[in-house]
């Protein structure tokens, strides 16, 4: 149980943690010290929503099929090579990201981080795919209770990153803007997404 509980936790890090617009704002919030807590729990409790939905629907679906399981496998572990891939070309080639393009929320008040921060969280359609789809279809490789172990496991990766994040942006968000930051991110986004990969892949190649 422990071993689907730390497979979701690195399968559910290393989705979250690559940089785009969503995390931008929750470190640029954080570097502002205005409504870390809001913004952090807002994208937390969304991420959390969207896993188990997929863990306990999608994944229980999947589950009582063999072909359907054997598919989401197979289909997971492609589209985990190749967001690896992507992620080991940008450590050979770097492209400075652009953090002022993170949009500023409309207003300083709470409501306004808030509604900013779901904005950033569900108006980007590889959400779904990486909760809903990727992670409920590779929780149906597990039993029932394992399948909570491993849901549980990305839902705290989604804690640590959000929480970690706003509070930490202080002294991460600088590090992140250098060249040596976004790759040693990037790098760490790769190792993990292949090693899951090729665990699904034994998985999958199993009698």
């Amino acid at each position: 149980m422990l071993i689907a509980f730390f497979k979701g936790l690195f399968l559910g890090g290393s989705l979250i943690i690559a940089i785009g617009a969503q995390n931008a704002y929750v470190i640029r919030t954080g570097i502002r010290g205005r409504h870390v807590f809001a913004v952090a729990t807002t994208c937390f409790v969304t991420d959390a929503v969207l896993i188990s939905a997929g863990a306990a629907g999608l994944g229980s679906l999947i589950a009582q099929s063999a072909w359907l399981s054997e598919a989401a496998a197979w289909g997971g572990a492609v589209f985990l090579l190749a967001y690896g891939a992507k992620a080991a070309w940008a450590v050979w080639r770097p492209v400075q990201y652009d953090w002022d393009a993170a949009e500023e929320a409309g207003g300083n008040g709470a409501k306004a981080a808030v509604l900013a921060a779901l904005a950033f969280s569900l108006l980007n359609p590889h959400v779904y795919l990486d909760t809903v789809v990727l992670i409920g279809g590779i929780a149906a490789q597990f039993e029932f209770v394992e399948r909570i172990y491993f849901a549980v496991g990305a839902t705290a990766a989604s804690a640590l990153w959000f929480y970690g994040t706003g509070y930490g942006a202080t002294r991460i968000a600088p590090f992140f803007r250098t060249m040596a930051g976004q790759r040693l991110l990037d790098a760490t986004i790769c190792v993990v997404m292949w090693a899951v990969a090729a665990s699904l892949i034994v998985g999958a190649m199993e009698p």
